[in-house]
């Protein structure tokens, strides 16, 4: 069987010496795949082709080009679920039982786009209210904010490049995605989608980097209109730190998830929800059970009953339908 290889998916750009990132799984470390590495020409290319198509007001789609797109790449995805959420139970490790679930969330997650620009009309603002408004209407009317890079993380390979890339679609901005290291197949994979679904290559480009100080100039280009990044609290809030002046962000960086089980709890009912919570994708999960706070007449007998619960938990190969980790 061929491994797959992704070359960088920036606009107008063939390359035949780039070098290569491989991607290995992390069950059973098989080649999973290989993807071409951006250096700084190729980061300005890709800049340069998303400014660009920002600048020239003729070349923005219009509303209704960008939700018959997003209608388009959820038939996609739709009908290529099975195999994009097996491929990401590959590389992300997390098992197919919980990357079908994801799949369901990232179709969803663009229906939400599309029905955010059904639903997202001008509004007025009040007036007449002073003699200074008097005899006046203001209306307000959104527009593309500009270029949006997005960095994402490993965990949810597929949800998360719909979060990000998706509202930047159906705003009408053209996005730079660059995937994690470890889990970037699901990313051009779904790039692809939003391509055949019949958005022009410059409106998403996805590539990985060579260097953390590659990525960070990508970043930080004063072209750059807004970040959104998904990882951690450290490298966020560096990146932050270094944006352009005037480029706005958006930083996910997790949580600490507690749990608050009280005296008059039914600790039979909630026991299956702690474990699941508690051991999803091995706690890899910003929303996963970090700290369960019990009562401390009820905390041995949860405790003994989370533990019963976790010992019949099936460890194995994720891609096998009854894997839980």
């Amino acid at each position: 069987m061929t491994t797959p290889h992704f070359p960088l998916k920036i606009a107008g750009l063939s390359k035949t010496d780039a070098s290569r990132a491989e991607v290995f799984s992390p069950f059973n470390e098989q080649l999973l795949g290989t993807v071409e590495q951006a250096d700084k020409a190729d980061i300005e290319t890709a800049l340069s082709t998303a400014h660009d198509l920002y600048k020239d007001r003729s070349q923005w789609l219009p509303v209704v080009k960008r939700i018959a797109i997003l209608e388009k790449a959820v038939e996609l995805m739709k009908a290529d679920a099975e195999s994009l959420a097996i491929g990401a139970a590959e590389e992300g490790g997390k098992p197919l039982i919980d990357s079908q679930v994801e799949m369901a969330r990232c179709i969803d997650s663009i229906r939400a786009c599309i029905d955010g620009l059904r639903n997202d009309a001008p509004h007025t603002i009040p007036m007449g209210i002073n003699p200074a408004s008097q005899h006046r209407l203001t209306t307000i009317r959104k527009e593309p904010i500009g270029v949006v890079v997005a960095i994402s993380a490993f965990n949810h390979p597929l949800n998360l490049i719909a979060h990000q890339v998706g509202p930047a679609i159906a705003t009408g901005c053209p996005v730079i995605v660059k995937p994690a290291e470890k889990t970037p197949l699901s990313c051009f994979r779904l790039v692809e989608i939003f391509h055949k679904a019949g958005l022009p290559e410059g409106w998403c480009q996805a590539l990985l980097t060579q260097s953390h100080e590659d990525t960070e100039s990508l970043v930080t280009d004063d072209r750059v209109a807004f970040l959104s990044f998904i990882g951690s609290a450290k490298v966020g809030w560096y990146l932050r730190s270094k944006l352009a002046p005037g480029t706005r962000c958006a930083l996910e960086h997790g949580g600490v998830a507690p749990v608050i089980v009280t005296e008059d709890a039914d600790i039979d009912a909630a026991v299956p929800g702690l474990s699941k919570g508690s051991f999803y994708h091995a706690g890899q999960v910003c929303v996963s059970v970090q700290r369960i706070y019990a009562h401390r007449s009820i905390a041995r007998q949860l405790a003994e009953k989370l533990a019963a619960a976790a010992k019949q938990l099936k460890v194995g190969d994720p891609v096998s339908a009854d894997t839980e980790v």
